[in-house]
Parts: C-alpha cells; sequence; structure tokens
C-alpha cells in the first residue's frame, strides 16, 4: 500500500468519524435541518427498538423534533466506533459500515405548577444505551447517511416519570 492509498484512507476514516458525530450533535442540539442533510437522498432511519419509528430522513427528523420535546437535555456519547470500508460497482471505498455503542443521558422536562420547568437539577433522570449500525455512501458532497439502525439495550428511568412517555 502506497503512502498516498495510506493517506486517502486516514482522511476517509476521519470524515466519517466526523459524520457520526455530527449526527449526535444534531440530536442533542434538535438541530433537524443539520440532521436531514447527514443523510443522503434516499438515506433511512430505524428508531423502532427505543420505542420509535423507521422511515426517510424526512419522517425521522419530524419524529425526533416532537419526542425529543420531552427531554430538553440530552447528550449522545457514541464510543468504540468500528469503521469498515466496502466497494461499490467495484470502486474501492465508496461505502461504510459503522458499529458504535451509545451511553444517552437525557433529562425530562418539568414543569411545576408556577410554569418553572426547573427543579434545580440538571442530572439526567433517563439513560439508555445501545449499538448504532450507520450505513454511509460516499457522495459528492461527502460522506452521507444511508441508513440508521438503533439497538437499544438497556434503559434507566426515574421511578416516576412524566406520564407522556410510554414504552
Amino acid at each position: 500500500m502506497t503512502q498516498r492509498v495510506e493517506l486517502a484512507i486516514v482522511m476517509d476514516r476521519l470524515a466519517v468519524d466526523e459524520l457520526i458525530t455530527e449526527y449526535a450533535v444534531a440530536v442533542d442540539d434538535g438541530d433537524w435541518e443539520a440532521y436531514r442533510k447527514l443523510f443522503a437522498p434516499d438515506g433511512r432511519a430505524d428508531y423502532r427498538s427505543a420505542g420509535g419509528i423507521e422511515g426517510n430522513a424526512e419522517q425521522i427528523a419530524e419524529w425526533l423534533a416532537e419526542s425529543m420535546e420531552l427531554f430538553p437535555m440530552r447528550q449522545h456519547l457514541i464510543v468504540n466506533r468500528r469503521i469498515r470500508f466496502g466497494a461499490l460497482d467495484q470502486h474501492t471505498d465508496d461505502t461504510a459500515r459503522v458499529q458504535a455503542d451509545y451511553v444517552n443521558p437525557m433529562r425530562f422536562a418539568k414543569e411545576d405548577a408556577e410554569g418553572d420547568d426547573s427543579d434545580g437539577s440538571t442530572a439526567p433522570d433517563f439513560v439508555c444505551g445501545g449499538r448504532y449500525t450507520f450505513g454511509l455512501l460516499r457522495t459528492d458532497d461527502g460522506w452521507r447517511l444511508t441508513e440508521v439502525v438503533v439497538a437499544e439495550k438497556w434503559r434507566r428511568l426515574p421511578e416516576r416519570r412524566p406520564a407522556a412517555v410510554v414504552n
């Protein structure tokens, strides 16, 4: 393998890693326009294992925008990223698969009788974890998501949770 090829592989790994980080930041910040832009035109996501839906990026962004209103504080920690490159139509390294574990602490929105949504604490009261599988495609605009699959493995709920939370 030449140094040029090795450098290209390193650059691709960094670009893929950055896309996964941008995914987490978009969800945590509620930037649904940025979330949509991370996907290839036919990209899809599947959040069913976490009580969500499966659909295209537009459908998922709308669902996330609504469901994440329950959690004004959220922080995805995506770790142990395993990146594998593949080929598309005999062009090497045009696709990638990433498996990555996640821990996602969140805080429920709280509102007291006077309309104050804070109890003084900023600690998370809902935490879940599992594994993501990401499918990626190299496009003219850089790497884009073709698939996001969430495999939730565990969750910890508060003893008393808001009535709006089911599952």
